[in-house]
């Protein structure tokens, strides 16, 4: 579609939209990755298998929530006007539930604290969607890869800043009280009672409910639409054609189920595998906080080569390395353990340093995480380029609109196995031995995809 009556929004709007991704990461980062999801898999729980089936549960039944409502909310965002007053209304519930993770203590109600966990995830994920149907209103066409990608960009920083902060001022070791650099935490919290896991969530909404103040004020919005009704017939019904015409192009439709596969194995991979490390080797808040730095910074480094082999190579390749290397990963974290890796094959001394990571199977387990750091940037990335690349110019908003959904369509089924599956055996090892089904499914899906993936049918 042409940009017929677009016109630039002012700097002042465009920076407050970008400030939206700044605002909302730190979510992702430090609840539900690095710091608070991993605390409440190891000491919430009476035993990290319990934790491990409850968290993954959690993150099922939000994936599922949002798949089943996400491409209604998305018909609303193409059909309806404003947007900022349903943001408002997402943020209201992400804040509220946020804050009351404070609450999280040890021995509190599990089946409570999930709750809260998967309404704040499914409102971050519905605000995200109001979002980012305001980008095509602020900026003609040929502009909007370039703000995308800087918001992008400001999101991960956003979220590394508030990760450092987290783990250099506010948790403290159990055994010393002090942070990693030495000083006491931040207003008076106590690491024995995990309160600097808990004031992660009442820090994630203070910082997303300051940021995204400057879109409120400054982006502007659509004025008037359809009424909701209407505007829901009207998006489903556009909907459902698009998924039909895509059946019909069996490139992109491979395409498409490949990347709902691969992309469950990956969403997955990265919620429950610092919780998996903290539960193994007993991992407190300023060491998990450490891993989350290391692997955000090699992300860095792993998307700066990545655009660069992209454009060489192709998406297709930048793709399939990055699954196999996050493969690999995953083989390599199931198969460590205290003392040993590669299941066992490898024998690793016991001796604790003292220090971080101060076992050789901890620093082993660092390594393998290195790998996912440099390969989970890449992947989503290079799949949204896949994707650019495989449809026309007019078509590209329907097709994202499809590709989003693929996305989000099953993204409770890899954590519900990964639960299930703990929970059968006992094992978290063997539960997180799931996600490399779905990893080796999508590649081999992939695989037999043309590049791009309407090339068949040119």
């Amino acid at each position: 579609m042409a940009d017929v009556g677009v016109q630039r929004a002012s700097g002042r709007g465009i920076r407050g939209w970008m400030l939206f991704d700044w605002a909302a990461q730190p979510f992702f980062t430090v609840v539900t990755t690095f710091i608070f999801g991993p605390y409440f898999v190891s000491r919430m729980a009476s035993d990290p298998v319990a934790g491990q089936a409850a968290w993954g549960y959690g993150i099922a039944a939000a994936g599922f929530a949002i798949a089943i409502l996400s491409p209604v909310l998305g018909s609303i965002a193409d059909q309806t006007g404003p947007r900022k007053p349903w943001i408002a209304f997402f943020a209201a519930i992400k804040i509220v539930c946020l804050c009351l993770l404070w609450l999280a203590a040890p021995g509190s109600n599990l089946f409570l604290v999930v709750l809260l966990f998967s309404l704040a995830s499914v409102a971050a994920e519905f605000s995200t969607v109001f979002n980012d149907s305001m980008m095509p209103r602020l900026v003609p066409k040929q502009e909007i890869g370039r703000i995308s990608n800087v918001a992008w960009g400001l999101g991960y920083l956003g979220g590394m800043i508030v990760l450092i902060f987290v783990v250099a001022l506010m948790a403290g070791s159990p055994e010393t009280g002090k942070t990693i650099v030495g000083v006491e935490p931040l207003f008076g919290l106590d690491p024995k009672l995990g309160e600097d896991a808990r004031a992660t969530g009442p820090l994630a909404a203070i910082w997303y409910f300051v940021f995204i103040l400057p879109m409120f004020f400054f982006t502007p919005d659509a004025i008037k639409g359809m009424a909701i009704g209407p505007a829901v017939r009207e998006g489903l019904a556009e909907l459902k054609l698009t998924l039909s015409q895509a059946r019909q192009r069996g490139g992109i439709f491979r395409f498409l189920i490949a990347r709902m596969v691969y992309q469950d194995g990956v969403n997955a991979l990265l919620a429950l595998g610092g919780a998996f490390a903290a539960a193994m080797f007993g991992w407190s808040i300023t060491e998990i906080g450490v891993y989350g730095i290391i692997l955000n910074v090699v992300a860095i480094f792993g998307c700066w080569v990545a655009a660069r082999l992209d454009t060489r190579l192709g998406s297709k390749v930048v793709v399939m390395i990055s699954l196999v290397l996050l493969s690999i990963a995953t083989v390599g974290i199931v198969s460590t353990g205290p003392g040993f890796t590669l299941f066992g094959a490898l024998p690793l001394p016991t001796t604790d340093s003292g220090a971080l990571f101060g076992t050789a199977a901890e620093k082993a387990y660092i390594l393998y995480g290195l790998l996912i750091g440099v390969a989970f940037g890449p992947v989503q990335a290079s799949s949204r380029s896949y994707m650019a690349r495989s449809v026309t110019a007019a078509e590209s908003g329907r097709y994202f609109g499809i590709y989003a959904l693929a996305g989000r369509a099953t993204s409770f089924a890899a954590p519900f196995l990964v639960a299930t599956v703990t929970a059968l055996s006992g094992s978290p090892a063997l539960g997180m031995s799931v996600i490399i089904l779905f990893l080796a499914g999508g590649m081999w899906l992939l695989a037999a995809t043309p590049y791009p993936a309407d090339k068949v049918e040119d």
